[in-house]
């Protein structure tokens, strides 16, 4: 072999070798993607996770798996999360109460969001309904609030988890209306609606996706909404602020977070997924008719917006007096 022959064959083979790293990075994930939810499934951030992963995989063809890992108002799948491996094959789906009121609601929450998480992108806001079983006695929001001030003692109040917005929400409402209550927490959505249905709670605040097929099911009354404008899923049901409690909201938002120290190329591939599919048309009409909106957004805005949360909820935390250990 002569030593042009040889210079070219050498050169043929450097530039397979140079593009082995682009062709690796173009098959990310390269496996299925395990997706942490820290409540049970059937609640609200479940069924979330599973429409937006469902539409990130008839769009690019990836596989996830939802772990669903419930208990301490969501904290405890975080605490699983942060601790994965930051390789772009573990994410979670954190929310406002394990982000932004988890800082100042647990005395030793062992993470801090801004340090040991990486924001990857908004997915949807939603607000708190609040139900009772079909058959209670209160037909109304304003029969609701009339017979929880003249009660003897305190209104039970299930949620799904102490810190989380459908807690919060509920112990605002009552300090705002005068009435007393005696919070139950569980797991997650799905335990709490169980025994308001069977009558052994008064009612319960939770978003939209956990209670919808049971108000369509007749099995729990609608009574009012925490957004700040009617529901389209749920145009007959009065918000809070329109029947007496003006400026009162309480709205739930979920994101997609990764482990800090994520390679930034992975969370730019996450994050540009996850806006394609809430892009979508029909994942936005779905998203909504089960009471949700789409947000989206990059990951610097979303690390924006924890900021913003934890502060406001911090306050909402020490009026409420609530803690947690």
């Amino acid at each position: 072999m002569n030593r042009g022959e040889f210079l070219r064959q050498a050169g043929a083979v450097m530039a397979v070798l140079a593009g082995l790293p682009a062709a690796r990075a173009q098959k990310y994930p390269g496996g299925p993607i395990r997706l942490i939810v820290p409540f049970p499934p059937g609640g609200g951030t479940d069924i979330l996770a599973r429409i937006v992963t469902q539409a990130i995989t008839e769009s690019r063809g990836w596989t996830f798996v939802i772990d669903n890992k419930p208990g301490a108002g969501g904290t405890l799948g975080i605490d699983q999360l942060v601790r994965a491996a930051p390789d772009g094959l573990t994410f979670g789906v954190g929310q406002t109460a394990n982000l932004a009121v988890a800082p100042s609601l647990y005395t030793k929450l062992p993470y801090q969001p801004a340090v040991n998480l990486a924001p990857v992108a908004a997915i949807a806001t939603q607000p708190n309904v609040l139900v009772v079983r079909a058959e209670s006695p209160y037909k109304s929001f304003a029969e609701f609030i009339s017979a929880a001030r003249s009660a003897k003692s305190s209104l039970t109040l299930g949620s799904p988890g102490t810190g989380t917005i459908g807690h919060l929400a509920g112990e605002m409402l009552a300090r705002r209306a005068g009435f007393k209550i005696l919070h139950v927490p569980y797991k997650g959505t799905g335990p709490a609606l169980t025994d308001a249905i069977s009558g052994q709670l008064d009612f319960v605040l939770t978003t939209p996706p956990g209670v919808m097929a049971l108000l369509k099911a007749g099995k729990l009354r609608a009574l009012a909404v925490t957004s700040t404008r009617r529901l389209a899923a749920l145009p007959s049901v009065p918000t809070v602020a329109e029947s007496g409690f003006e400026g009162f909201v309480a709205e739930d938002w979920k994101a997609l977070v990764a482990p800090a120290g994520t390679p930034a190329p992975m969370l730019a591939t996450l994050n540009e997924a996850m806006n394609e599919a809430l892009q979508n048309k029909a994942l936005a009409a779905k998203l909504e008719a089960e009471g949700s909106a789409a947000m989206g957004g990059t990951g610097a805005e979303l690390a924006a917006l924890m900021k913003s949360e934890i502060d406001r909820w911090g306050e909402a935390v020490r009026v409420s007096g609530a803690k947690a250990e």
